[in-house]
């Protein structure tokens, strides 16, 4: 055969397969018309023609393939199948015969023998077939048990019918199934297999062995006995469906799609097989598609949780967080037990800023699997944002006690150790996360940020040198800056430049190091950011004890809410977590009117050049949080390096005793000098009810003041959400 026939035939027998026959036949006719007497080609169109009803057609193409290869079992056994079936008695009798002689014999040959005797007994009504088949009674009686769900009773009847009768393959065929269904594998297997081998052609039987294969992952074997059956009954959905979740389960994407599609041609109600098909195309990377399959799935069985929660999955890969929280709830509305989807509901949530609500869901999930240890893992990172360190420590313990080889659990433990200034038990979990993942750049970044904020800069950079991610090569900047190391320093700025890189951690140290080295380093994150200071006087924009002053009280009174380590802070407190995630509805409104302030902000500077403006994010959040000073305490000069723009609102100022006292200061300066020169720095007299909003790249800190009253401030940062 040349080339192109080859290609022919390997076409027409994936046609075959996919339940393509028209498609199949005509290209066997071309293999055909080059090749007359190709036994495969021959014996494929029979397989076709009998599948169609078309003996007369499939007879003569079954001889000519036996003529031709005579070696092939399967050849004898369709062509005396065929004379069968066509009622040629005496012809498939002499095929047996012949077949005999030339070898073969076996199992399927005594099947063929009994279905010859029994099709022929069965055309005359006198011709008793007692000795051959069992009787009708006993054939009633053990479907009728089986039904019936009185599977004892079955597997009696089927293994009494299989030893009288051992070649008739009904008894075979039940208590193949009986024997699955009561978890008895292996036996199963062997009663299904000798029900295929009684009865090749029967789609049923076929169907049942690749099921039982299946459940075995013995995926390859139960792939040919779904497509054996689908050569057998070409319309038999049940093959067609349970070889898509085959092919599905062993990676062959695109002919999983295909058999799901031909099962939904031929039950277009099929709600199972849309779901799956939604499954098929979100791993071949066509999501929308999938989504059309799923919501498919979901009209037609509106209470299919699994499609729910598939919906959920894919909405939230595309990012529709908001849509595919609906779809979790859908999914635990008629599934309430479904561990899964309350996790990756609390998971949404939790992305969407709906903190309170994802504690519930995670903790719904926890509850039906306390070993959840993911679960656990994600609950303790949102008690950690809603600022409850020690129930969030307690979490992550048991996250880890289920899974201590988990690294990313460790790692976790670690952030919350921080939080709580339990910096020696943080460093140990880090280490730990590292060492149960090599490699790990969020562990290997949070030590080195640890040893940072510590002032331990050469063992932070050597961390940060070990990782690639897009902070870590700032942060070696800051570290080599810290250090003094003016040339290596100025040559891991200029690549962090030449890569576009821009924050304002970069816009801080550029303005540091022109100040210390004498350079003009150009800042492109903002050159003159003290210009770009504004205060502003909520008293006159809202009713601010209500919004704020009230609002900021109920959370300083939830015992609920914890304070975080701040070494910078001295005779205070600083809450933990993000503060808009820990108050009622009154949150909602001074975030809203935040953002307000923020546009302002924006659009007064419209004009500028300058990257802190045409850079400014689209798409970002708050985090922010209290800081509530007694008399004498100040905090220390600092940047938010996540930042872009920095903010405080001022709840409460107390009286002053000197002119600058409990002011807050901003500036470009040194760390090391506090804020450099006064011609680098701005002193903000703030009152009751300030806001103040100015670049993340200033660093700020506050003049000590003396009253009897708190000072209290709510601190803010806009963070990008790219």
């Amino acid at each position: 055969m040349d080339l192109a026939d080859k290609q022919a035939l390997r076409e027409a027998v994936a046609a075959h397969n996919a339940g393509g026959l028209q498609e199949a036949a005509r290209l066997y006719r071309v293999v055909l018309q080059t090749h007359p007497t190709h036994p495969d080609a021959n014996h494929n169109l029979g397989l076709i023609a009998v599948a169609l009803k078309n003996l007369d057609s499939a007879l003569p193409l079954f001889k000519i393939a036996l003529e031709e290869n005579p070696k092939i079992e399967q050849f004898w056994l369709s062509y005396i199948d065929a004379l069968t079936k066509r009622k040629e008695f005496k012809n498939a009798k002499r095929m047996i015969k012949k077949a005999k002689k030339a070898g073969f014999v076996g199992e399927k040959f005594k099947a063929a023998e009994v279905e010859v005797k029994r099709s022929n007994q069965g055309l005359g009504e006198n011709i008793s077939v007692g000795l051959i088949v069992p009787s009708e009674a006993d054939i009633n009686n053990m479907l009728g048990s089986y039904e019936g769900g009185r599977y004892e009773d079955a597997e009696r009847l089927a293994r009494s019918i299989t030893k009288r009768f051992p070649a008739h393959q009904a008894g075979w065929k039940i208590l193949g199934v009986v024997l699955g269904q009561t978890g008895r594998m292996s036996e199963a297997l062997i009663a299904q297999k000798k029900a295929v081998a009684l009865v090749p052609g029967d789609a049923e039987t076929q169907t049942n062995l690749g099921l039982m294969l299946q459940k075995l992952n013995r995926l390859e074997e139960a792939e040919a006995s779904y497509r054996q059956a689908i050569i057998s009954k070409p319309d038999y959905i049940d093959a067609h469906y349970n070889l898509a979740i085959t092919l599905q389960s062993l990676s062959k994407l695109e002919e999983s799609e295909v058999s799901y599609t031909r099962t939904i041609k031929l039950k277009p109600d099929f709600a199972e097989a849309h779901n799956n098909l939604g499954s098929a195309q979100c791993e071949l990377g066509r999501l929308e598609e999938a989504e059309v399959s799923y919501r498919q799935a979901i009209e037609l069985k509106p209470d299919y949780a699994l499609a729910h929660y598939n919906l959920g999955n894919m909405l939230s890969e595309l990012g529709r967080l908001k849509e595919a929280q609906k779809n979790y709830r859908e999914a635990v509305a008629f599934r309430p037990d479904y561990v899964e989807a309350h996790y990756n509901l609390g998971n949404s949530l939790k992305e969407l800023g709906l903190l309170k609500e994802s504690e519930a869901s995670y903790r719904r999930a926890i509850e039906l699997q306390p070993d959840f240890s993911e679960a656990l893992s994600n609950l303790g990172n949102t008690l950690q944002e809603l600022g409850r360190l020690v129930e969030a420590e307690i979490s992550h313990r048991k996250a880890i006690e289920f899974k201590p080889g988990a690294a990313e659990g460790h790692n976790n433990l670690g952030s919350t150790l921080k939080e709580l200034g339990r910096l020696e038990e943080a460093e140990a979990s880090y280490r730990q996360a590292m060492a149960l993942k090599q490699g790990y750049a969020e562990a290997t970044y949070n030590l080195g940020i640890l040893y940072y904020e510590g002032g331990r800069y050469e063992k932070a950079a050597n961390q940060f040198t070990l990782i690639d991610l897009r902070m870590s090569k700032v942060y070696l900047l800051r570290c080599l800056y810290m250090q003094d190391q003016q040339s290596s320093f100025y040559d891991q700025l200029d690549d962090i430049l030449n890569q576009g890189e821009n924050n304002a951690l970069i816009g801080s140290i550029i303005s540091q190091s022109n100040i210390r080295y004498g350079s003009n380093k150009h800042n492109p994150f903002c050159n003159e950011p003290l210009k770009y200071v504004v205060e502003t006087d909520l008293l006159k924009r809202c009713d601010f004890k209500t919004v704020f002053f009230n609002s900021v009280n109920e959370i300083l009174s939830d015992r609920q809410v914890q304070v975080r380590n701040q070494r910078l802070l001295s005779k205070g407190i600083q809450t933990a977590g993000n503060v808009f995630s820990q108050a009622g509805q009154t949150i909602g409104e001074i975030e809203r009117i935040i953002r307000s302030e923020l546009e302002k902000y924006r659009v007064l500077f419209n004009s500028s050049e300058e990257g802190l403006i045409t850079n400014w994010p689209t798409d970002y959040r708050l985090y922010g949080w209290l800081v509530s000073m007694k008399s004498g305490g100040e905090l220390d000069a600092h940047i938010h390096e996540r930042g872009w723009v920095s903010g405080s609102i001022y709840i409460n100022v107390p009286p002053r005793s000197n002119s600058d006292s409990g002011n807050l200061v901003v500036g470009l300066g040194d760390v090391k000098n506090r804020l450099g020169g006064l011609e680098n720095r701005v002193s903000i007299h703030v009152e009751t009810g300030s806001l103040c909003l100015f670049p993340a790249s200033l660093h700020h800190c506050t003049i000590p003041f003396e009253a009897e009253e708190d000072r209290i401030v709510l601190a803010f940062d806009v963070i990008r959400n790219d």
